[in-house]
């Protein structure tokens, strides 16, 4: 048996229309109304395929499919379903459809397995409403603490308490979405790879070994807001100059770490932001990604060194973690499952590093967890560019297919 391509081509196009922003890309956040209509949309698809729903305290949504033996530990097949801002229609979603499919299989062809099999469809991946990535997933191994639903807010100061209050949830019960500890045996994520090696070397899948580690963090800088005309420069305090050389510096520091080591100063604001004030005050993010996670804590404490060394003269710091996670190792045991599957399907497919985060890496922590990355034409993500063959996110189905029928037991 093998994954049907006009299923996944339709359950793509069709989740596609769930967006807040159809004439530029797709824009997707949690607690919204595209969330609701999508959470309706694979519901229903879920019951099809002979699924039982169940939504956790944080709305991650959940198909379960009976085994032999549910006393033991379930086989996890998902990804998430939210978006970045003005996004693509593949990122997350390829992977939730790809379960989709998978258990449509196994319900078409009354498959039994030993273990049971859920299919996961995970929220706010991408944090693109809250600035809390990895909520999902981190909610399910207690990677969320309480005071976070209350401290992280969306750009209208809607905090995720709020948000999944209005959304019928309770964040009182936020503990209750932390319950997988030995209760998964495996998770596997199929994604999109974001990135244009597969496409370039001709490979049919990718078979991630690690996902690189991860350090994300938020910097205040406060100088003294002066008249842009009758304000000296040697006077001055101005919070802009600090971080417009802090941007160029974590550059300088990922060319010398090497190793495809990358840092980034993704958002900056500038106040009171004004033509004819002096910036008094200046907020920037800037993470750091690296396989090696000495790389990774020497950029971050660099950085720190420099604010250090450079605030002076009525310059001062604020420095905050937003995330902080070593490179995350994969399980040998699926690798090992997935090439000898990709050799027997004749796969034309490539080890390799996954340089963006995934919930796969905090699932991780709890159970054997793999990785599968199809293609992206011209390797662009995160925009309405963004692109992946439907024949591409089949063939992934497909050996992911295989290899849950190992794990589980049929």
């Amino acid at each position: 048996m093998s994954a049907n391509l006009d299923n996944i081509r339709n359950d793509i196009d069709k989740l596609a229309e769930f967006n807040a922003t159809p004439a530029n890309g797709l824009t997707r956040f949690s607690y919204t109304d595209e969330h609701q209509k999508v959470k309706e949309y694979i519901s229903q698809e879920m019951k099809k395929a002979g699924l039982e729903i169940y939504e956790d305290a944080v709305g991650n949504l959940f198909g379960q499919r009976s085994g032999l033996d549910n006393s033991l530990p379930v086989v996890m097949v998902g990804s998430h379903f939210d978006s970045v801002k003005n996004g693509g229609i593949f990122d997350g979603t390829a992977g939730v459809v790809a379960g989709l499919e998978i258990a449509r299989i196994l319900h078409s062809k009354n498959i039994k397995t030993k273990y049971p099999i859920f299919i996961a469809a995970l929220v706010e991946e991408e944090g693109g409403r809250f600035g809390s990535g990895l909520f999902g997933s981190r909610a399910m191994i207690g990677k969320v603490a309480q005071d976070d639903l209350s401290r992280y807010k969306d750009e209208n100061g809607v905090s995720i308490a709020e948000a999944m209050q209005k959304f019928g949830l309770k964040p009182e019960n936020l503990e209750k979405a932390n319950n997988w500890k030995d209760k998964i045996k495996s998770f596997i994520e199929l994604h999109i790879e974001q990135g244009p090696i597969l496409e370039n070397e001709k490979k049919d899948i990718g078979i991630v070994e690690t996902i690189v580690g991860i350090a994300a963090y938020e910097v205040e800088i406060t100088g003294r807001p002066d008249h842009a005309g009758t304000t000296p420069i040697d006077m001055r305090a101005n919070a802009l100059l600090l971080a417009s050389a802090i941007v160029q510096y974590v550059d300088k520091l990922a060319i010398e770490a090497g190793e495809g080591t990358v840092a980034t100063v993704g958002k900056l604001e500038v106040f009171p932001g004004a033509v004819n004030i002096v910036p008094g005050k200046v907020y920037f993010t800037f993470e750091t990604r690296s396989r090696n996670e000495h790389k990774v804590e020497h950029i971050v404490n660099s950085v720190e060194g420099f604010l250090k060394e450079k605030c002076k003269n009525g310059l001062t710091y604020n420095i905050k973690k937003i995330l902080l996670k070593k490179p995350t190792p994969l399980s040998p045991k699926i690798i090992s499952t997935m090439e000898e599957n990709a050799k027997r399907l004749n796969l034309n497919y490539k080890n390799m590093i996954s340089g963006a985060g995934h919930d796969a890496m905090f699932i991780r922590e709890i159970a054997d967890t793999g990785m599968v990355f199809v293609p992206s034409k011209n390797g662009r993500s995160h925009c309405p560019e963004e692109w992946t063959d439907y024949e591409k996110i089949k063939i992934g189905t497909d050996l992911i297919y295989q290899t849950v029928l190992g794990l589980a037991e049929i």
